[in-house]
């Protein structure tokens, strides 16, 4: 069997030795685009995001990337009601940048503001990195 490697570990294992901003690779984990309204996420047990906000129930982050569209990472019971529920896991990967030019790094190939007082923490949104379209959550 193949076992998955973030396409990214090469970079991530050397960054370490780096002071300014350190890339870590995340674990491969269950992610599912949800379409669906607050009802349909409350039957879900999950409850609502604010606008570019993410929200945290049990072991599970609920990113809000619309007005009808949210990212759900970490579940593994996630039983579709009124919503439409789509595993994505295969298609995604996840990496950290952290450290004090981290944001300084990003903005060298996206053109959100992520000065602090723009994009705080706990905010998300979808971007383009490049010419990838990425999630970008502030932790």
């Amino acid at each position: 069997m193949l076992e998955r490697t973030h396409p990214l570990a090469a970079s991530a294992a050397v960054s370490p030795d780096c002071p300014a901003a350190q890339l870590a690779s995340v674990a491969p984990a269950r992610r599912f685009i949800i379409r669906g309204d607050a009802a349909a996420l409350a039957s879900m047990g999950l409850l609502l995001p604010g606008t570019c906000r993410a929200t945290t129930t049990g072991n599970c982050v609920l990113l809000w990337l619309g007005p009808d569209e949210f990212l759900l990472l970490g579940s593994n019971d996630v039983v579709p009601s009124d919503a439409c529920v789509v595993d994505v896991s295969h298609r995604d990967t996840a990496l950290t940048v952290s450290g004090p030019l981290a944001a300084w790094l990003i903005n060298g190939f996206c053109a959100l503001d992520l000065q602090e007082a723009a994009f705080p923490i706990g905010m998300c949104t979808r971007t383009v990195f490049g010419k990838a379209e990425i999630v970008l959550w502030r932790t």
